[in-house]
């Protein structure tokens, strides 16, 4: 089986292009950000201090977590949208700065990716930390206009570009596993394209 990492910050197309990779190729999809988003919801439900790392810990060992590529289920709920929300949006970033969440949760997305033998993985840290050694490493990017205008049509708000530059800092600057263009990945630049365009770019470094 094939094992397919991409990376990328907030907007870049990941989502979209992972799912349209992974059903061309007949693969499997992790969405490691719907992780990070539910260990949030968690946190933000049971009032937790967003940076109280022992808590935050906890909630992530202890959670039941499933995910098909389209749906997520926390603890038998469906969190599809929950997780999408913008309460939500605001503060993973914080979350997934926690080193024990970012531990626990990179055994699980190893766990699965062992499971199923491969697919294709999603993230900030994947072919960085999670599977540096994965059969082909893309990073995704668009340039901020572009990531602002999707984020804003995904949360049914006006686009706000320093948001998203206040996102890209932190994923960038945390120091467990910041969102960095890992070794021997792909550059590949979502400006201006269409996902079939993408999906199809990609498909030729396999």
């Amino acid at each position: 089986m094939v094992l397919v990492a991409i990376d990328g910050p907030a907007g870049s197309g990941k989502s979209t292009v992972a799912s349209e990779l992974a059903a061309r190729l007949g693969l499997k999809r992790l969405d490691t950000g719907a992780m990070y988003r539910a260990v949030t919801l968690l946190a933000l439900r049971a009032g937790t201090d967003l940076r109280a790392a022992p808590e935050l810990e906890r909630l992530a060992r202890q959670m039941t977590l499933e995910l098909d590529g389209v749906k997520v289920w926390l603890d038998g709920e469906d969190v599809s949208l929950a997780i999408r929300s913008a309460e939500v949006d605001a503060a993973v970033s914080i979350v997934a700065s926690c080193p024990a969440v970012r531990s626990e949760l990179v055994r699980r997305q190893r766990h699965w990716a062992e499971l199923q033998g491969g697919g294709v993985v999603e993230g900030r840290d994947i072919g960085s930390v999670v599977f540096p050694r994965a059969d082909l490493k893309i990073y995704l990017t668009a340039d901020t206009e572009e990531r602002a205008r999707r984020r804003a049509d995904q949360f049914r708000s006006l686009p706000d570009p320093s948001s998203l530059a206040r996102r890209d800092a932190l994923d960038s600057s945390r120091p467990a596993s910041p969102l960095v263009v890992p070794e021997g990945a792909v550059l590949v630049d979502s400006t201006g394209r269409s996902v079939e365009d993408v999906v199809e770019e990609v498909l030729k470094y396999l």
